[in-house]
């Protein structure tokens, strides 16, 4: 059992607010999870920057120098914000994949949580309180953003294993639920390219998107392409720079809602996380069918 959020901004004036909204949406999901959480912001696109969001278990030795020695393995500008346990790397869009090997080859117990243009992942084991108060996700400003709190079932609790996933630039996922074919799926991706840090199996779904989008399908393709090759029980939320998507597998047995009006759409694993919502009251409120993509895209007609 596990809680999932998400919140897709129609509505600019309402981007200030989307930690704090997101946030509250989080905390009030602890009792479907209190093994860890974790949270991606979707905001800050800016023209020619990309962003690496990164980890480390020992922040004080691993964060310190770091910009320096990036500045001078890229020879570029580079700025770093510390956040707690993690930090944002700021740099050209041009230097990012540079930017990686750097960071692996310079500091390599430094995790990346997420990179592209947008994305920033924070995540951590603790109550979701903990975690969204130690990075400050509540002063964050966005366009969109999805929320994960963990009870863990088949993988240690651990940063590493909690959600969101990464496995593409700008894209994360969430996931409620328990894939059967992870395994065989994790090979055939592996051929592919695709690499993983951990044994969970939302990576592999995580992955399985990430490959299915390098192919040229969007996200709403990509799902629906997931509903026949990945088996299992399973409620995602997956998150890409500009798009918002939720689909359930044929049973749908974990429990899902969602809301909408002409300011945002709104995710829950029940309809507590959505109350506080502003305008909740004249919202839309439905539960996602089964097997059906739903998906939002600010550089399409939402």
């Amino acid at each position: 059992m596990c809680g999932i959020v998400g919140l897709f901004l129609k509505d600019k004036s309402l981007e200030p607010e989307l930690g704090s909204l997101l946030s509250s949406m989080l905390v009030t999901m602890t009792d479907r999870g209190p093994d860890s959480a974790g949270i991606a912001i979707y905001g800050g696109a800016n023209g020619n920057k990309a962003k690496i969001t990164i980890q480390s278990a020992n922040p004080a030795k691993d964060f310190d120098g770091l910009e320096q020695d990036l500045r001078r393995a890229l020879d570029a500008p580079v700025s770093i914000e510390v956040k707690s346990t993690h930090a944002v790397i700021a740099l050209a869009k041009e230097k990012l994949d540079e930017g990686r090997a750097a960071i692996a080859s310079l500091r390599p117990n430094v995790r990346v949580m997420s990179s592209g243009d947008a994305i920033e992942i924070y995540k951590e084991t603790g109550l979701p309180k903990d975690v969204v108060s130690r990075f400050g996700v509540a002063s964050m400003s966005g366009t969109h953003g999805i929320g994960h709190t963990r009870m863990a079932t088949e993988s240690a609790v651990t940063t590493l294993g909690a959600h969101p996933f990464s496995t593409g630039s700008d894209q994360c996922l969430v996931h409620n639920g328990s894939l059967s074919n992870h395994n065989n799926l994790r090979r055939e991706l592996l051929r592919e390219g695709m690499t993983f840090e951990t044994q969970n199996d939302t990576e592999v779904a995580a992955a399985y998107l990430t490959a299915e989008m390098a192919k040229g399908k969007d996200l709403g393709e990509a799902l629906t392409g997931a509903l026949d090759d990945l088996d299992g029980f399973f409620t995602f939320v997956v998150g890409t720079k500009s798009g918002f998507g939720v689909v359930r597998d044929p049973i749908a047995c974990k429990p899902a809602v969602m809301a909408e009006t002409d300011r945002y759409v709104a995710f829950g694993s029940e309809y507590r996380a959505l109350v506080n919502l502003p305008g909740i009251e004249d919202a839309r409120i439905w539960e996602p069918e089964p097997a059906t993509v739903y998906f939002w895209d600010h550089e399409k007609a939402a």
